[in-house]
């Protein structure tokens, strides 16, 4: 038996339950390869692997793909359990136990439960590709992508995870900054007549004859009261608003335990350990309590004082109101003008404070702005770390497999999400706003898009996007919304992969090939060195015999020596050229299937023979009329 360089490797797979109860594959380094009849449980035995390391396709990207395999999963477990020992490139050792609709649980050798999860590739991974989806990758940029990004998972993987971070930040960010925007827009708007009450209270201050400098001091003083009543009165709203806000919480956590106590699961074998959870969680609640309560009493304490004061200031306030009256009585035109010019003082007061809230709110969306400014400048620089990162992966690529298939990668080369968020804001604007939108996302980028819509430059729209004057307009009032400004600044355009294939002297794109060309681009990409087991449902499917052997085989042979494959075939060049190290027959009886043999090559030759050659007749009529 070969020994591969140090990789990820499939040690067994057994399965308790289901079409093929019983069975149990242990897996050799190098080229492993299932045969039998069809409707043997091949494909299944393949699919049970993905199951079980919860690799099936993405719900978002690939749904109908991630649904048959979890309808053949569930129909041919039936109940049953899908266990797959592994063993990691640094050596250890691990079973994942996985049933129809539970989630896997990861034991040690010695079959202890661990906490570890296996989903997000870091710890091991294994490359699982069903039947006819080799062919589908040709046909599909995001599965190229992911393809692409599987030669550096771990690299890729932490950088999406900072991305997340990033793009979490800013959706926190643009919530903040919405509703300020908001409230200081109808600040502003208010703020508008606060000139004119200026002017109007200065008319007032410039209309006293030679005792207006008295009067005028003595309104400055009636005003100044009005404002210290706003303060402390501000003061003690609040304080009594962040009283009733903390009430809310008492006996929250209390409550919870109350109602998450089942008197089923006080009689299971863990009640103890659950028992102690909720003892926990009642403790943890009446120390909350206790601290809200301590809270709530700071709060009433200082309420008290606010009050004592608002009393005594009062107080004070009452004198000086009877001095403001005694001496504005004794000036006719001032007395004939006082309650005009003390509602006019009040209003100024209002606004003024307003005027105070709306410089603190602009000094808050100022610094809210920076930071987001800094957000957008980590989440370009990340793209483009993503984006080298792709790049030198297909360097790598075209390095392995040129001249007959060539690899590039375009930055930011994908246009539907930006176009899709064009469309959706469009709509409503009376214009056409497919073809505007596709427009736009054609000739400018959702950066500039956002410079050119917060200057209001139309003619720019209008020259760079080919929009006539009502487009353009039409455009930037619907796209000019804060919320629709903040989702372009943040719309991502994926990196587009471009895989060819050297047809003659052309190269042409594997959207664009023969089926059979789409296997013969793709299949390489799949062989090529990795860490990973390669596990792939007939990879033969649309190639002819000359490509295997002249490709396929080559391949595996030089790649089983560092590293693990598994494959599905009815092809015999595969397991018999590619000297495979074990071979396992399935057979079926129809309602269940079964292990008929397992070996090498020589070991189940017969069984090849019988499977993949036609049998033995056939096989030998072939060698005759071919005079070989």
């Amino acid at each position: 038996m070969s020994t591969i360089a140090p990789s990820h490797r499939i040690r067994r797979i057994s399965i308790i339950g289901g079409f093929l109860d019983g069975a149990t594959f242990d897996l050799a380094d190098g080229l492993n390869c299932f045969i039998g009849a069809r409707g043997t449980g091949k494909s299944t035995a393949l699919e049970l692997v993905r199951f079980a390391l919860d690799s099936l396709p993405g719900r978002e990207h690939h749904p109908a793909e991630r649904k048959r395999i979890e309808t053949l999963v569930e129909r041919n477990l039936a109940g049953g359990r899908v266990e797959i020992t592994i063993e990691t490139r640094d050596g250890l050792s691990y079973i994942i136990s996985r049933s129809a609709g539970e989630d896997p649980i990861v034991l040690t050798a010695d079959r202890q439960p661990t906490d570890l999860t296996f989903k997000s590739g870091g710890v091991f991974r294994a490359d699982i590709y069903s039947q006819n989806e080799v062919e589908t990758i040709a046909d599909r940029t995001t599965s190229q992508l992911l393809l692409i990004d599987n030669f550096e998972l771990e690299r890729i993987a932490e950088i999406e995870g900072r991305l997340d971070h990033v793009c979490s930040s800013l959706k926190g960010n643009a919530s903040q900054i919405l509703p300020l925007q908001t409230r200081i827009n109808a600040l502003t708007e208010e703020l508008g007549t606060l000139v004119s009450v200026e002017e109007r209270l200065q008319k007032f201050a410039g209309a006293g004859g030679q005792d207006s400098d008295v009067i005028n001091r003595a309104h400055a003083l009636k005003s100044m009261r009005d404002r210290e009543q706003r303060m402390i009165t501000a003061a003690s709203q609040g304080l009594q608003e962040l009283a009733t806000e903390i009430s809310k919480l008492n006996g929250r956590l209390g409550q919870q335990a109350a109602g998450l106590r089942d008197s089923e699961v006080a009689r299971s074998p863990n009640a103890a350990m659950i028992q102690d959870v909720l003892t926990q969680v009642s403790q943890c609640g009446a120390e909350v309590d206790r601290l809200l309560l301590d809270a709530r009493q700071q709060i009433a304490s200082v309420v008290n004082q606010l009050a004592n004061a608002s009393n005594r200031l009062m107080a004070s306030h009452k004198q000086q109101e009877m001095e403001f009256r005694s001496l504005i009585e004794k000036h006719q035109q001032a007395q004939g003008e006082a309650a005009e010019r003390v509602q006019l003082e009040r209003r100024r007061n209002e606004l003024l404070a307003k005027s105070r809230q709306r410089q603190q709110h602009l000094t808050e969306l100022e610094a809210l702005q920076a930071c987001r400014s800094n957000l957008l400048q980590r989440l370009s620089e990340l793209w483009d770390e993503r984006f080298g990162v792709r790049t030198s992966v297909a360097q790598r690529i075209n390095a392995h497999l040129a001249p007959s298939i060539r690899v590039k990668i375009y930055q930011q080369g994908h246009l539907d999400r930006y176009q899709k968020l064009l469309e959706d804001a469009l709509k409503g604007a009376k214009i056409k706003h497919g073809m505007v939108a596709q427009k736009l996302a054609k000739h400018i980028w959702p950066g500039e898009l956002v410079s050119i819509l917060q200057r209001r430059d139309a003619a720019a729209l209008m020259e760079k996007a080919e929009l006539n004057f009502e487009q353009a307009e039409k455009a930037m009032t619907a796209l000019s919304s804060p919320a629709v400004l903040f989702e372009l600044e943040t719309v991502e355009l994926p990196d587009l992969p471009c895989i060819e294939l050297k047809d003659g002297d052309t190269y042409k794109d594997s959207q664009s090939l023969s089926t059979g060309q789409k296997c013969t681009v793709i299949l390489p990409l799949l062989l090529l060195d990795s860490d990973n087991p390669l596990l792939v449902d007939q990879p033969e499917d649309n190639l002819d015999n000359r490509f295997i052997f002249e490709a396929v085989v080559d391949s595996i042979r030089k790649v089983k020596t560092r590293r693990q494959m598994i494959f599905v075939t009815h092809n015999p060049n595969i397991p018999v050229l590619g000297d495979a190290e074990r071979v396992f027959v399935l057979d079926s009886n129809g309602a269940s299937a079964r292990k008929a043999n397992e070996g090498s090559v020589e070991q189940c030759k017969m069984d090849i023979v019988t499977l993949l050659e036609g049998g033995e007749d056939a096989f030998k009529a072939r060698k005759c009329r071919y005079a070989f």
